[in-house]
């Protein structure tokens, strides 16, 4: 049976998480679908994360190279390069897969050339690997999206640490932009403006961990990020919709923790794109805060 089944690449980019990354390689290693290449990549990595997967290696198959830090973009773009299979499975050194993922996703893919990118639910765990809190419950029924569902954000996003891609879909995206230093947002709007959908299947195929450098709690990397991607299809009809939805979404966050930086996304909020976020802001910016 495996021998008819497609190749599943999967590639671990490693940047200090030498605490992680042997939980995060073993997880691929014991997926009960067989036709796996295993790529790990170290990218420059200053802690231990290097002799932590060279003793793996010495009792595993699978590739690894160890180069200079270039960044999780243009590492992506190399091994999807020299990748032999037709999915992809950009996997977080941080993060662990269920044991039947990637069995469920490839036999979901099989007869649907239209769908780009199969994901699935997650659940958090913590730097120990205990799951902290169950899934969000937006999550839990089956659900497609398409290029204004991603650059909306109407829909709950497909959690990055579940992705498979084809890679057909990928190439035809152009492959990762390495002046976007927030890699699955982009490849979203990519592949599915190339005309792919992304299908989310209501099942739990990986476990994301939370940490203090999780990207998502740098609000002005992610402000700097998702505007960059949205850059991209600034000659679309939804681009100027989606910039002063995110604009407000992120006003009204921050406006509860970061006041400077809600003052300055404001000012960059013309009075005729304001919303209840906007208002409900302002109230948050006015209003003492309580103690």
């Amino acid at each position: 049976m495996t021998q008819n089944m497609p190749l599943v690449t999967v590639i671990i980019a490693c940047y200090n998480h030498a605490a992680y990354i042997e939980q995060s390689i073993a997880s691929v290693l014991a997926q009960t679908y067989g036709n796996i290449e295993l790529l790990v990549i170290d990218d420059g990595s200053t802690d231990d994360s290097v002799a932590v997967i060279k003793r793996l290696l010495a009792s595993h198959n699978f590739n690894f190279v160890a180069q200079a830090n270039q960044g999780l973009s243009k590492t992506l773009n190399e091994a999807i390069a020299r990748a032999q299979g037709s999915l992809i499975a950009p996997f977080g050194s941080d993060d662990v897969m269920l044991p039947d993922r990637l069995r469920q996703q490839v036999e979901y893919l099989l007869d649907k050339p239209s769908v780009g990118i199969c994901a699935g639910d997650i659940q958090l765990i913590d730097a120990s690997g205990h799951i902290v809190a169950a899934s969000s419950g937006k999550r839990t029924l089956f659900r497609r999206l398409d290029f204004a569902d991603i650059i909306l954000d109407r829909v709950p996003f497909p959690p990055a640490a579940s992705m498979l891609l084809r890679k057909d879909a990928l190439q035809q995206a152009g492959g990762f932009d390495p002046t976007i230093r927030l890699e699955d947002l982009q490849i979203w709007l990519k592949i599915t403006h190339a005309g792919y959908s992304i299908d989310c299947l209501p099942q739990v195929v990986a476990q994301y961990r939370i940490h203090p450098s999780n990207t998502f709690r740098n609000h002005r990397f992610m402000i700097d990020n998702v505007l960059r991607s949205y850059a991209l299809f600034a000659d679309h009809p939804l681009y100027e919709q989606a910039r002063q939805r995110f604009l407000n979404s992120m006003f009204l966050k921050t406006a509860k923790t970061d006041q400077v930086l809600a003052r300055e996304l404001l000012k960059s909020i013309p009075l005729s794109a304001w919303s209840r976020k906007t208002l409900r802001g302002l109230i948050h910016l006015c209003l003492p805060e309580r103690r």
